[in-house]
């Protein structure tokens, strides 16, 4: 009974100390945080004056998801016998050049991604890889400063897809208007004279019109943090049938080295693109612009991200 009782005693004295040495260890941690944040504070206050000097500023980033999966005999799913994978990727880059009195902003914006589902019970299915996500956009920004945050500006802006139909659709948006840069990493421009190029193999959907240009771009790199945000609108002064937006988002965080996870999604609304879909590819002979629905357009993609 006395050793039983020793050991207890002994028990509860261990926990004792432990929650003690727990507690003053805490409590050492606490300012070495409190010091951590202030010199982040000083790094993103020296990186935000690096930002804001003249020059030439280079960067990109991307991400990369995928998987691959192989069944054989696996009878409770319809297809037992199958091999399937997908794999996708995002690459963002830009080249923005900064002066005293003017500003050369150049973008490229890509999401690429590709599946298959190879039945190996049926001779005649397509067992290779079909792309899915098919985004290409490249820009081009040119302005004169007026003040500190506004510009005379010029912009060349263009739109496709690449791996099925390129330049069917394609959009090339060039136009003049201002351009207000109230911090180093937002450009939003207003272009209320724009000429919004259509090229497309069926020109009884697709038609070029003038119209207003606006775009929205958030780019930030903030220790493993990379974000991008671009919002490109248009809108026809002949017809609201004629205009669209689109809209992308990147994210990635960095945990090891240059390697993270990365997370990008984008809405669009294009009624050109949904009436010729609806009447090329679903078949609706009779469809227009009236009677269309055009619904919202969207992807997005998981995966491991890579840091440039």
């Amino acid at each position: 009974m006395k050793k039983l009782l020793f050991t207890l005693i002994a028990f509860f004295i261990l926990i004792a100390v432990k929650a003690q040495t727990e507690e003053e260890l805490k409590a050492l941690m606490a300012p070495k945080k409190d010091s951590i944040a202030a010199i982040q504070g000083r790094v993103n206050a020296l990186q935000a004056q690096i930002d804001a000097l003249p020059g030439w500023k280079l960067g990109a980033f991307g991400t990369i998801g995928g998987s691959l999966s192989n069944f054989s005999n696996w009878y409770a799913q319809g297809v037992p016998n199958n091999s399937s994978g997908n794999i996708g990727f995002t690459f963002n880059a830009f080249a923005n050049l900064k002066e005293e009195k003017f500003f050369w902003r150049n973008a490229l914006t890509t999401n690429f991604a590709w599946i298959k589902l190879d039945d190996k019970d049926d001779p005649d299915d397509d067992d290779g890889f079909t792309a899915t996500t098919d985004v290409f956009n490249l820009s081009s920004l040119y302005g004169r400063n007026i003040s500190k945050t506004w510009a005379a500006s010029a912009l060349l802006e263009y739109r496709t897809t690449v791996l099925n139909n390129f330049n069917d659709p394609g959009y090339l948006d060039i136009g003049i208007g201002f351009t207000w840069n109230p911090i180093t990493d937002l450009v939003v421009v207003i272009h209320p004279l724009n000429y919004n190029f259509v090229f497309a193999d069926d020109d009884t959907i697709y038609e070029s019109s003038t119209g207003a240009k606006i775009v929205a771009d958030y780019t930030k790199k903030l220790g493993a943090v990379n974000f991008k945000t671009n919002l490109s609108m248009f809108q026809s002064y002949k017809s609201g049938d004629l205009s669209n937006w689109t809209w992308t988002n990147s994210f990635s965080y960095t945990l090891w080295k240059a390697i993270g996870v990365g997370f990008d999604f984008g809405l669009r609304n294009n009624k050109q693109e949904a009436l010729d879909y609806s009447i090329n590819t679903l078949g609706n002979d009779t469809e227009t612009f009236a009677t269309l629905d055009n619904e919202l357009q969207t992807y997005w993609t998981l995966g491991l991200s890579y840091a440039f």
